[in-house]
């Protein structure tokens, strides 16, 4: 017997550990199945389940669940990232509080220290995981740094260096002078700065007491500057290409280019060209061969390449003491305080430096080329399609890829320098001393380069490495290529570009069919979520309130392809209730001996109702299966939700309750029936919650298994059109009927007279067969039906509407005083238009719409849709009483 009240805690943790137990998440189980595989994007080991998290992996579990039901060979990949800054910044802070420096400690003792960490407290995301009811292949978990992957990761390091497709070069970089280490450009993120340009003079080499004016932001890097770059095509400075100037600071000779990289239109539009410290400039360096000079070092002070008054300075106050000395020298003409915005690195939050550095370095570009085809060609799609122009964008224009980062939690590159430093590039030491031996004809000591790769190297290879590549393993085989990646959009360029290049550069094969973009959870606001703005949901604290499955529903019901999600609580809480409802009905049907009867069949029933829920439950199934299988998450969700809520608990159980005190037959009949089509809900609903589901089919079905091992409901065929829209006629008068009741304020007592008029024979038909069900359900006294058409003396004091052919009337004397309800509608009209009259005039006014926070106009503006909505609906009110 079900307990009275829904509680999912009660529940949740049993269930899960039923799921593992039975192994039925594993893959493989399916041998002469198709197989359908998902990679899980593997979230970093020191993560904490986020709202990101919850939405995607939430995506997913319902995927594998569907086609697992759907009897394919499922594989859902887990595993976890290694994640170099963040986690080596996570131990680094452990050491701090006990006043030790990795530097200190040296590396590997350090690394020692990270794994200890990683052992302890590292992968809690995987449990949170498990709290959400995900269930991957847990057997086959895999960690970016485990010994497979890195064998991988040295196999494509070695091959691409091999193909001359991995190189080293001095280039710039982004460098965090805080983490002294490279970083990607997806962990740079531009902050708006208070800042200035400072407007500075060079003097002209050959024209005594001219010059040309620059603006800069970044004052301190002038002891970089190895030219001065104006557009070709700019009159003001064309005399002036080929001469030179001098350096306001150290009178060097900087010469005078012509390049489309000066804008004739910002500030004078000539600029002062750095290539070691301005990744535009670099390009406008190597464009015109200029010197690199590298004026910092790695803390971002001032380096020996400038005057000694400046070296070992910080770089802010270098910016003032070159402001002070420009000024010194008469060549400073102003200063304009400026919103500027700057890079600063997401993990340490300091400003982020352009800086000239020897890096190791992949040949993106030639890589990219198969990837494009793949994807112009259709092999892989995105969903929603337009995201492919992001990737297109993105690889069209991509350059040169640094792999290499300062840091010492990571994959260690596979590079060995001899005495001379010479590199020897191989799978081990041993292969690396070996070939070193040869070159030197003797034994020599190597010592290994000290960078580690970064992070999205190895990710680049998840598809395949955590199948056991390069070994042609069985798993490889069978699971490779991949049918559907879920991701956000900030990585398509990061992580799915990188993956189909080293996909097709190593497999010959697409990583994945398909690419599903998921939108970005916001709050209810459409804000993005985040600490500073304090309106980050906490998915781990609104399951422990509402249950796992409410907060799955949620997200799959805003799931709409190609739109952010708009987040609230309250959503939370109204799938709560919607599995509280569905609770109740189980149990509602468990008191009325509602018993599954696996000899039961849908063909030859008798009772319209089940004729008409068993056809309703056919197009549900059709219809969740299409939506499903073209990603429409949000309309597999509504589909589920308007049936469960409306079509089953609001009608068919209510027009069960009649039937439960019919003859045997009937009775019988419609017990089977409901049981029939609570088990086919429940199938249906398992992607979606999974726990709930899983509970209320074990009661269903004591001896019947687990639920995630059932199968999906086939596609139902049936004959029973006809007598479905008898039932969905029925249901129409009734709502028509409490509506009425509802537009008048009639109170819910009084039994009501109903009326057909220009009524078909069809409509006399239904009325006989179903009039029990609409006396019963529409709280009505009589039911009258006429062919003849309705009389304007009929329709005095009687509300009216149209259903098919026939028009309805229910006279309303008696029920309540017909005029004056008129007077209280026609006043609520004209109070509702006064309020649409008034914010019609706000919102006309451009001068409060320009003004006024955009909160403040959306609020005006949803106001106006309510009105009108009110509006419409005591127009409708006031024409059923004939006004």
């Amino acid at each position: 017997m079900l307990d009275k009240t829904f509680v999912p805690s009660h529940f949740e943790e049993k269930i899960y550990t039923a799921w593992e137990d039975s192994k039925l998440g594993m893959a493989g189980l399916r041998p002469q199945a198709a197989s359908y595989t998902i990679m899980m994007p593997p979230p970093n080991i020191t993560g904490s389940l986020h709202m990101g998290h919850a939405f995607t992996f939430t995506l997913q579990d319902m995927l594998i669940r569907y086609y697992r039901m759907k009897g394919r060979d499922v594989l859902w990949q887990p595993g976890t990232d290694h994640a170099s800054i963040s986690t080596q910044m996570v131990v680094e802070k452990q050491l701090d509080q006990q006043n030790i420096s990795r530097h200190t400690l040296g590396r590997e003792k350090f690394i020692e220290r990270v794994w200890e960490w990683k052992v302890e407290s590292g992968g809690m995301i995987a449990h949170q995981l498990r709290r959400l009811g995900a269930l991957p292949d847990w057997s086959r978990e895999r960690f970016t740094l485990d010994e497979g992957l890195s064998a991988a990761v040295r196999h494509v390091f070695v091959e691409l260096y091999r193909e001359g497709l991995i190189y080293r070069d001095k280039r710039l970089i982004n460098w965090d002078p805080k983490l002294q280490t490279a970083i990607s450009d997806v962990e740079v993120e531009n902050l708006p700065l208070k800042s200035a340009m400072y407007y500075f003079q060079y003097p002209l080499e050959d024209k005594k007491g001219q010059f040309i004016t620059i603006a800069t932001s970044r004052p301190e890097t002038v002891f970089g500057d190895v030219a001065i770059a104006v557009h070709p095509e700019d009159e003001r400075y064309q005399h002036l290409i080929g001469s030179f100037v001098l350096h306001p600071l150290t009178n060097a000779r900087l010469p005078i280019i012509g390049d489309i990289h000066a804008d004739p239109e910002k500030f004078t539009g000539a600029v002062k060209i750095t290539p070691a410290h301005d990744f535009n400039d670099f390009e406008v360096g190597r464009r015109h061969n200029l010197p690199l000079l590298n004026i910092l070092n790695k803390e971002a002070c001032l380096n020996e390449n400038v005057p000694p008054s400046y070296q070992g300075l910080d770089r802010f106050k270098a910016r003032k003491k070159v402001v002070e000395d420009i000024t010194e020298r008469g060549l400073f003409e102003k200063e304009e305080p400026t919103e500027i915005p700057t890079p600063h690195g997401e993990k340490s939050g300091v400003i982020i430096e352009p800086w000239l550095m020897d890096q190791w370095y992949v040949d993106a570009k030639t890589l990219a080329q198969p990837a494009l085809k793949a994807v112009e060609s259709g092999k892989t799609k995105f969903v929603p399609q337009y995201w492919e122009n992001t990737y297109f964008e993105w690889l069209r224009n991509i350059q040169p890829w640094c792999i290499s980062r300062q840091l010492w939690w990571g994959h260690r590159i596979p590079v060995w320098y001899g005495p001379d430093d010479k590199p020897f590039i191989a799978l081990t030491e041993e292969d690396a001393l070996r070939d070193a031996a040869h070159f030197y004809k003797k034994e020599v000591p190597l010592t290994q380069d000290n960078d580690v790769l970064d992070t999205w190297f190895s990710s680049a290879l998840w598809p395949f490495s955590t199948l056991g590549w390069p070994e042609e393993t069985e798993a490889f085989k069978r699971y490779y290529p991949t049918d559907v990646l879920i991701t956000g959009h900030d990585i398509i360029f990061f992580w799915v570009a990188r993956m189909m290049m080293m996909g097709l550069h190593f497999t010959k094969e697409v990583p994945f069919k398909t690419v599903y973009i998921n939108a970005l959870v916001r709050d209810e606001k459409g804000q993005k979520m985040s600490k500073t703005k304090g309106n980050v949901v906490d998915p781990l604290i609104l399951m422990d309130e509402y249950g796992a499955d409410a907060l799955r529903f949620t997200l799959a019901s805003l799931a709409a392809p190609g739109r952010d999600v708009k987040f609230s609580k309250s959503q939370v809480e109204g799938y709560r209730n919607f599995a509280t409802k569905l609770w109740n009905a189980a149990r509602f049907a468990e008191m009325n001996e509602c018993l599954f009867d696996p000899e039961y069949t849908t063909t030859n029933l008798e009772v319209p109702i089940n004729q008409w829920i068993v056809d309703e439950m056919a197009f549900l199934s059709a219809d969740l299966s299409e939506a499903i299988e073209s990603y429409k998450f949000n309309e597999a969700g509504h589909l589920l939700y308007h049936f469960v809520w409306g079509t089953f608990c609001d009608w068919y159980l209510e027009f069960c309750k009649p039937k439960f005190e019919g003859t045997d037959k009937e009775k019988a009949e419609t017990q089977k029936t409901m049981a029939w089509v609570f088990d086919h809900i429940l199938r249906l609903l398992h992607p979606f919650m999974p726990y709930l589901s899983e509970v209320l089919w074990e009661n269903l079905h004591p001896q019947g298994g687990l639920l995630m091992g059932a199968s999906w409901p086939e596609k139902l065929e049936t004959n029973y059109k006809g007598k479905a829209e008898d039932i969905t006629w029925l249901i129409q008068v009734i709502s028509e009927v409490r509506s009425i009741r509802a537009e008048m304020n009639i109170p819910p007592g009084p039994l009501l007279s109903l009326s057909f008029y220009d009524a078909s024979p069809e409509t006399h038909r239904r009325l006989r067969e179903h009039e029990d069900l609409l006396l019963k359900l529409a709280r009505l006294k009589d039911i009258k039906a006429f062919s003849e058409s309705l009389k304007p003396e009929e329709a005095k004091g009687a509300a009216q509407d149209i259903i098919a052919e026939a028009t309805l009337l229910i006279p309303l004397a008696g029920a309540i005083d017909v005029q004056a309800e008129k007077e209280r509608l026609e006043r609520e009209l004209q109070k509702v238009a006064t309020e649409i009259k008034e914010i019609e005039k706000k919102l006309s006014n451009k001068e409060f719409t320009a003004r006024a926070p955009k909160e403040i106009v959306d609020v005006q503006k949803k106001r106006i849709e309510s009105a009108q909505l009110a509006s419409q609906k005591l127009e409708q009110a006031l024409h059923r009483l004939g006004a």
